[in-house]
């Protein structure tokens, strides 16, 4: 599997990873370099057996592309990538007769053919079926729908319910600051985790040993220990912010929200490491017990 990658620069595979909200990660796998990312996104997420089922999506621009924006809405994710130049994707109208009061310019002549999406709409349904129910891999059926596909009538359709759904999203995002922000602040939690997983790679980011087997054994047991120091750094912070709430000093909101479980400067990463199994004598304090609407003040 291993290739030089031309955007990283660099020769080996690509470890796959889906960071959930609330900072862990979920699963990872192994993708060859010289692939579109976005091809293995839905199906690492239809794969996911935990008991966190994300709705919402986020990636970066190598996440997303027509086809991709149509499937998602099939089998039900909301797509919303960060996308590097916007500004210059096209905008579709509803109808060629309808206008905007102040966006006009955006849409130029681009129409929506809902005349197309009907006509195949068994095909779409069939396809998002066959994939929800394990019958067939979005990754099999992405790579024969490539851009030497355009003839093939399923990627048209994919392709123009694209369209609309990646139209309503761009709106979104030019009209909902709130929505800006959360896919700013979700695509660089992403980043920061893969960070602080790499400050945990004892060794560096180099797997010195050719067998697929033993490299995805390290990213695993890499992101195992990574989830593990992000879940005794939250109870920290909880014991922390507790204590202070105790004593009756006020949490303030902005604080709290600057702090991050990616806490790295109290980590001894060099030492003894010891797997105890026993459970706790005492349960770990998981709840925020601060004074009454501090914590949710507007």
């Amino acid at each position: 599997m291993a290739e030089s990658h031309i955007r990283y620069g660099g020769f080996g595979g690509i470890a796959f990873r889906l960071i959930s909200d609330n900072y862990v990660a979920l699963f990872s796998r192994f993708i060859p370099c010289g692939v579109w990312e976005a091809v293995y996104l839905l199906d690492s997420l239809l794969a996911n057996d935990s008991d966190i089922q994300p709705d919402q999506i986020h990636a970066d621009t190598q996440g997303q592309s027509l086809p991709i924006f149509g499937l998602a809405a099939l089998l039900g994710f909301d797509l919303l990538p960060r996308i590097r130049n916007w500004h210059d994707l096209n905008f579709y109208r509803p109808t060629p007769g309808t206008t905007y009061k102040h966006i006009d310019a955006l849409f130029e002549d681009n129409v929506i053919d809902w005349g197309l999406l009907e006509r195949h709409w068994k095909d779409l349904m069939r396809a998002g079926i066959s994939i929800r129910e394990g019958r067939l891999s979005s990754v099999t059926l992405l790579r024969r729908l490539g851009n030497h596909s355009r003839r093939n009538r399923l990627y048209k359709v994919l392709r123009e319910l694209g369209r609309v759904v990646r139209t309503v999203t761009l709106l979104r995002y030019l009209s909902e600051p709130g929505l800006r922000d959360q896919i700013a602040a979700v695509t660089n939690r992403t980043e920061s985790f893969h960070n602080f997983a790499q400050f945990l790679m004892i060794g560096g980011r180099l797997i010195g040993h050719n067998d697929p087997e033993y490299q995805e054994r390290v990213v695993k047991f890499n992101e195992l220990v990574a989830n593990c120091a992000i879940y005794s750094t939250a109870l920290d912070i909880t014991d922390a912010a507790n204590a202070l709430a105790a004593e009756g000093w006020p949490v303030d909101t902005d604080d709290l929200a600057t702090i991050s479980p990616y806490i790295t400067r109290v980590i001894r990463r060099f030492g003894s490491w010891i797997v105890d199994l026993t459970p706790p004598s005492v349960t770990p304090t998981t709840r925020l017990d601060l004074e009454p609407r501090v914590l949710f003040r507007m």
